[in-house]
């Protein structure tokens, strides 16, 4: 029994007559005087008698209501031998007043054919008003559900003057309805009474199974509670996100949005649509011509990094989307004349999901949608698109293709090895996506002394760039990684290419490690360079890109002049100072220039994840025999250009070389006998393409041995990417229609990565909405905070207090009030072991793994470790709530562990047994 309903809405009155008289001819046949309930079966021919039950049934709440009478206490009265005269009752004076509908609120799932759940309610609040009546059960917020108990938790009965203001009361309450903690059937009933057939009245007894559409699963978010649970976490464990070099302080405040003025001093409204930038000539003109605009350009154009390379310099990838939408209105006025802001690709495309728990295609959708007039720029790795390795050709095409929807402009388009094949690539499927191709020269050595590095000279790179011209990009992009570009080599390059393609749209990017990149970027422009790569001001220097203020203010006036004002500039720089403070946890702290960079060459964005990598591994203290390392390992694998993943190589190479004190020579004398480090392995394989002037052949084969090796573009031998496939397995174990397209790619890219993303992300929710001082540092006592969900929606969050350890599970309660009611979270803390060992979790994706399908107890087992089973042969069966389920092998093959005994108590998901394939 589901719903009970009173009256029937679509019985004919002589039959219910008829109904009735017979219930009453029975009980005076029998001479039955008591309270009871007559139950019959109704069809298209008639009505059959199944039974009387001496006692007033579950459902009496709907007569109740429609009559107005107390059931409960008639009884209790009849009982203790009063007359209905002597209750001043007769049939006659009993009126039907409208309608009443119930229903039984459990811990049953209905995805799992009603199998009850078990656990702790963490949140308990029910509906009320005018025409709701609750008769509870064992609801309440901290309750224990046991397989022990009927599963009932509460009934709603609900009363109109029509059975459709009924329907609708019942409707309207079980959405107010909030129970978290345990599964429930309230999506079920809210399907149910949604569905036509039941809203005409046309119900019959095997309707619900009859309706599969029933039982499509309605999702609830339960956002609030998810929230609850990472600020719990935070109290109890602290903040664990990976990259800290000292723990975030306890003040941590957001940072104020700066006040923006115009040219005449009046304040800048920018929650108004922002004036027309580069992104309208684009949208207007298509790629081609945009890129002809910039070339024709009176002046110097900019693109501000602050969003992508420079706090990936500064701060390990770690800036939060909410940072940047916070002051991206204020940036499409304040940069409405920049060419571009890069804000995606590269390694913050991982580090959102591995570090910040945040989807990277949200944050290019959100950040798109508050700066419509500046064009976004990401950094694409060629063949390796955002990844660390290579791909099959279709997952790049796919990869650009769903970028340029969701926002992206200009690809920069390199290849770490500047390997022409990877980067043809790359352009092609950018060209697909209808995207601007920034072809990209990555520089390395010194070009106007190039006795150090013999392979990189002038004609090396204008060879390089005459080869991408051929390919008809649309701009030349030229990537100093390390901040190798000198004043006099910089004139040198951009104006040997500027002779040489007079034509071209030049965009020159480097980084500041030396403290030489304003004047190099000075020299860049005066060459005729069109676009310079710059970050806000404290933002900028030592190894992120070199100082917006200082490099406009010196072109001011000029005929370079960058048409950006140092008034927004600086209202921007306001902003950025306090967000550099409030990510102070994850600056290494490198303070100054270091003029070494032009012995090691290490890449900005490397410098400062390689240095943590360091400390974290013991060998902070040797942070000179890194560096040296690196120069070392650079001349070993052959003077490599040197950028992610290419860097990565050196960087591994090097930390593997001062771990076991190695030097460069003993490497080479020993290395068939070495296990290196699995990047430089794979290096050697050819996986990242082929290096300028090919591999060091003895030392390859040394490495590789008897790996495969790849002499050509990696991905040309790939089979292409199964994105049905990939599809299918993923809804399996997330749900269907979980999966995005774009999800697709996150998975393709990095699949480990993306798994973990979405465990955490069903744990904790959307954590990108909630400001970063509460992201970061835990709440105190009594502290009250708002975290807004969308508009409209808005939690007031109080923490309460934080409950003692629980020895035996290894957790602790923290209690909150969530919108002035009470809320309890129970949180494992992470610093000690549990007295009682929890069991170990089935794998949802080892199709081996048989998991329990509810909560119960083991009350038969039926196979021993080595049986042979067939899939679906029983295992055990499993006891709840008076319901007990019989629990079939997942797969054909043989018992190889038996997790599981006579008598135990399982949670739902606990591993019963791993069967070996036969």
């Amino acid at each position: 029994k589901v719903i009970e309903i009173a009256p029937a809405p679509t019985l004919d009155e002589a039959v219910r007559d008829a109904i009735l008289a017979d219930a009453v001819k029975i009980a005076q046949h029998v001479n039955y005087r008591n309270a009871g309930t007559a139950e019959f079966l109704v069809d298209s021919r008639g009505h059959y008698f199944i039974e009387i039950n001496p006692r007033i049934q579950v459902e009496h709440t709907v007569t109740e209501e429609v009559t107005g009478l107390d059931l409960i206490s008639l009884q209790l009265h009849i009982a203790a031998g009063w007359s209905l005269p002597d209750l001043h009752i007769s049939q006659e004076r009993i009126q039907l007043r409208g309608f009443a509908i119930q229903c039984r609120v459990t811990t049953e799932d209905p995805a799992q054919n009603f199998q009850p759940d078990i656990g702790k309610i963490e949140v308990y609040r029910s509906p009320g008003g005018n025409g709701v009546r609750l008769d509870g059960g064992s609801g309440f917020t901290g309750s224990i559900i046991t397989p022990h108990y009927d599963s009932l938790l509460v009934k709603i009965t609900c009363s109109g003057a029509t059975f459709e203001k009924a329907r609708r009361r019942m409707l309207a309450s079980l959405v107010e309805f909030r129970i978290s903690g345990v599964k429930t059937n309230m999506w079920f009933l809210q399907r149910l009474l949604s569905n036509e057939t039941f809203i005409q009245g046309g119900c019959w007894t095997t309707f619900i199974d009859d309706s599969p559409e029933l039982f499509t699963v309605t999702k609830f978010r339960n956002r609030a509670a998810k929230l609850l649970t990472y600020l719990g976490d935070l109290i109890v464990n602290g903040c664990r996100i990976q990259g800290q070099v000292t723990a975030p302080g306890s003040d941590l405040q957001e940072p104020v949005l700066p006040t923006l003025v115009d040219a005449k001093g009046c304040t800048v409204n920018v929650t108004t649509a922002p004036p027309p930038g580069w992104r309208d000539v684009l949208l207007k003109n298509g790629p081609a011509a945009f890129a002809q605009a910039v070339r024709q350009h009176k002046g110097v154009l900019i693109m501000d990094t602050t969003w992508r390379d420079a706090h990936q310099s500064l701060l390990a990838t770690r800036l939060r989307t909410h940072d940047m939408e916070r002051i991206a209105p204020t940036t499409a006025h304040a940069l409405a004349n920049a060419f571009a802001l890069e804000m995606w690709g590269g390694a913050t495309f991982d580090v959102a999901m591995r570090f910040l728990h945040e989807d990277p295609w949200d944050r290019l959708d959100r950040l798109r949608a508050l700066v419509p007039n500046i064009p976004f720029q990401m950094l694409l790795r060629g063949a390796n698109a955002v990844g660390y390795t290579s791909y099959p050709d279709n997952v790049v095409y796919e990869f650009c293709s769903q970028a340029r929807k969701h926002g992206v402009d200009v690809f920069r388009v390199f290849d770490s090895l500047n390997y022409v094949e990877n980067l043809k690539l790359g352009i092609d499927a950018v060209r697909k996506a209808n995207g601007v191709i920034e072809a990209t020269v990555c520089y390395t050595g010194d070009v106007y002394n190039p006795e150090k590095h013999p392979k990189y000279t002038l004609e090396y790179y204008l060879d390089l760039v005459d080869q991408l011209v051929a390919l008809d990009i649309h701009i030349l992009g030229i990537k100093d990684m390390a901040g190798l570009l000198k004043p006099r080599g910089a004139r040198l390059l951009i104006g040997a290419i500027r002779e040489r393609h007079p034509n071209l749209p030049i965009h020159v990017h480097t980084h500041d490690t030396a403290g030489a990149g304003v004047a190099s970027m000075i020299a860049c422009a005066e060459a005729g360079a069109d676009i310079i790569d710059l970050a806000i001001d404290s933002m900028s220097g030592v190894t992120s890109q070199p100082c917006m203020g200082a490099f406009v203010s010196a072109l001011e006036g000029t005929e370079h002049d960058t048409g950006i004002p140092t008034e927004s500039i600086a209202a921007l720089n306001s902003y950025w100072e306090q967000t550099r403070l409030l990510y102070s946890c994850f600056d290494p702290g490198v303070k100054a220039s270091d003029t070494s960079v032009y012995t090691h060459e290490m890449p900005g964005g490397q410098y400062t994840n390689l240095l943590f990598q360091a400390q974290s591994l013991g060998l902070g203290s040797r942070w000179n025999d890194v560096k040296a390392a690196y120069t070392e390992a650079n001349r070993i694998c052959g003077d490599l250009v040197k950028v992610t993943p290419s860097s990565k190589v050196v960087g591994d190479f090097a930390q593997f070389m001062v771990s076991n004190h190695l030097t460069g020579d003993e490497v080479i004398s020993r290395a068939a006998s070495l296990s290196f480090p699995k990047s430089v392995v794979e290096f050697f394989q050819g996986y990242l393409g082929q290096p300028v002037g090919g591999f060091p052949e003895e030392l390859r084969a040394a490495i590789i041995r008897d790996a495969p090796k790849i002499d050509g573009r990696p991905g040309a031998s790939m089979k292409p990417f199964d994105f049905d496939q990939l599809r299918r397995d993923l809804e399996d174990k997330w749900g269907p229609g979980s999966i995005r397209d774009v999800d697709l790619l996150s998975a393709a890219l990095y699949p480990t990565v993306f798994d973990e993303f979405q465990s955490l992300r069903q744990k904790y929710g959307n954590l990108s909405l909630i400001p970063t001082p509460l992201f970061l540092s835990p709440l105190e006592v009594n502290q009250e905070i708002q975290v807004q969900l969308e508009v409209g929606k808005t939690l007031i969050i109080r923490y309460i207090a934080l409950g003692p350890l629980h020895k035996e599970t290894a957790k602790r309660d923290v209690y909150f009030e969530l919108n002035g009611e009470p809320r309890i979270v129970s949180i494992d803390d992470t610093a000690v072991q549990p007295e009682v060992q929890a069991r170990v979790k089935a794998d949802p994706s080892n199709k081996n793994h048989l998991g329990a399908p509810m909560s119960g107890a083991v009350v038969e087992l039926k196979v021993a470790v080595g049986d042979k089973v067939k899939a679906g042969q029983a295992v055990c069966v499993l006891s709840a709530m008076k319901m007990e389920t019989v629990v079939g092998a997942p797969a054909d093959g043989v018992i190889e562990t038996l997790d599981i005994a006579f008598g135990d108590n399982l949670g739902a998901g606990d591993l019963i047994c791993s069967v070996k394939s036969s």
